[in-house]
């Protein structure tokens, strides 16, 4: 079929989710055109280099255990870069003392009483407090619940404070008396109705029996995670490249209109716009302007108001290269994680160059950490400049590692409005946006607004988009109807 009768397909967005989707339509008997309204593709996935080291700037490492993260990788032709880190051990820097963070939890929940006493994070009271959750009766949930009122029932406030939080607070940089317990944890959600212990639960989502420690015990954790040798800001490209589709970049999309044969985006500015005509549209953008996109179409006016509902986080990541001399002793562990209660400016640092050994090359002097900062709460904090950012940053790792000197190179990357917040009722939310996109032929949305905001669960986003527009698309083209718009 020429290429000029097929259906047109537009995704809005060039983040991970717009290009997956675009790259799924690749085979597909459809031309695909992706509207990207910032400069680059990629959305939170970037590298650049520090201390000549690429260093990714967002998004550092994915699941390995999830499919679709792998699958795209390969298929874009970065199998060879796939690496494993060298450690995941993480560990807490609670009232300023370092503790291990316990191996068998979820998401901090513990599944082992007794490991967690051992790793000394809470304190007797807490410890006390903690242990009460097998002999509590089940905690009465009806709908949904804050993770923290939930587990703090079990538990006690202390553990919430000290490892729940710092746990939440790394992935969605929000806090955990406002996130959703069904959508941060829906695995444990699922479980903890089979059992009254919470405890309990967490164990039956253990692998049958615990890793025993030693090298084979490291390997079968390193393989949770994956990265690419030259970073996952070199993904979004590769994933371009592979799908086929006609890319445009300085591209915003301003409006999104019905026609009597599919769809009308308004792009470019109010003083020179210019009209896309589409027979399916894919909205893989936030949450606001998702709903900024619907404000055309009356039958939307639910998944506006849902879209409404998701809010976002903002926060920065300061890099820092330092001579390995710098540090007093050699880094342990992947990094370690920072609790609210404590008022340090640093959530979580990486040790970059000890998790990802393909960053420490042979003979390579230089350590390279990363330090997140910024919460829900904390917009003053990032309203800083990147100087006072960073010699914040380098003051809580000196507190912290003991770290001499300044660094050899720093870099401040800023992502406002980047993590979208699963508060309490989050679930219901994205069943409306759903339900009500649904209604609309021709159009589905994707990212990480709705079912995770992991590289996997972009893409797993994407799949079911680019499903969604080719099923309207044979359904309403019977065998032998052309005339798309090229």
């Amino acid at each position: 079929m020429d290429s000029s009768a097929r259906p047109r397909v537009v995704v809005v967005g060039g983040g991970i989710a717009g290009l997956a989707a675009a790259f799924f339509l690749r085979e597909e008997p459809v031309s695909v055109t992706l509207l990207e309204g910032s400069p680059r593709l990629g959305g939170k996935l970037a590298v650049s280099p520090v201390a000549g080291i690429a260093v990714d700037e967002g998004a550092e490492a994915l699941l390995a255990r999830r499919p679709e993260g792998t699958g795209l990788i390969r298929a874009a032709g970065l199998a060879g870069q796939l690496a494993e880190p060298g450690t995941i051990a993480a560990r807490i820097w609670s009232r300023d003392q370092m503790s291990q963070l316990p191996r068998r939890q979820v998401m901090g929940v513990p599944a082992d009483l007794d490991e967690l006493a051992r790793c000394g994070l809470l304190s007797a009271e807490g410890m006390a407090r903690a242990r009460e959750d097998p002999r509590l009766p089940a905690t009465p949930r009806g709908g949904d619940v804050a993770v923290a009122s939930y587990v703090g029932a079990r538990f006690g406030p202390e553990l919430v404070d000290r490892l729940i939080d710092p746990l939440l607070g790394g992935v969605y940089a929000g806090r955990s008396e406002e996130l959703s317990f069904e959508a941060t944890l829906p695995a444990l959600a699922e479980e903890s109705r089979r059992h009254p212990s919470l405890t309990a639960a967490a164990a039956a989502l253990m692998p049958p029996s615990a890793p025993a420690p030693g090298a084979a015990s490291a390997a079968a954790e390193a393989t949770i995670f994956t990265t690419l040798t030259g970073g996952l800001g070199t993904l979004p490209a590769a994933v371009a490249a592979a799908s086929g589709a006609e890319v445009l970049t300085g591209a915003m999309v301003r409006e999104l209109a019905r026609t009597p044969g599919g769809w009308r985006l308004t792009v470019g500015s109010a003083h020179a716009p210019v009209g896309v005509d589409a027979d399916a549209v894919v909205l893989a953008v936030p949450a606001q302007p998702a709903a900024r996109l619907l404000a055309g179409l009356p039958g939307a006016a639910d998944a506006r108001a849902a879209l409404a509902g998701i809010a976002y986080a903002s926060m920065a990541i300061v890099t820092l290269a330092y001579p390995a001399s710098s540090f007093p002793r050699p880094l342990e562990g992947s990094g370690y994680l920072v609790p609210a209660v404590d008022g340090h400016p640093v959530k979580a640092v990486t040790f970059s160059s000890v998790k990802w050994p393909h960053l420490r090359p042979a003979g390579e002097a230089m350590t390279v950490v990363r330090c997140s900062l910024g919460r829900v709460g904390e917009e003053r904090l990032l309203q800083r400049d990147d100087a006072d950012l960073a010699v914040l940053a380098a003051a809580d790792l000196a507190a912290a590692t003991g770290v001499r000197g300044q660094p050899a190179d720093v870099r401040v990357t800023r992502w406002g409005g980047a993590l979208p917040q699963y508060t309490v009722g989050h679930l219901g939310r994205v069943e409306r946006i759903r339900a009500a996109v649904g209604r609309e032929p021709g159009l589905a949305v994707c990212g990480a607004a709705y079912d995770g905001i992991g590289i996997p669960a972009c893409i797993a986003t994407a799949r079911g988009a680019a499903t969604q527009v080719l099923r309207h698309l044979r359904e309403s083209r019977p065998a032998g109807v052309t005339g798309g718009r090229g």
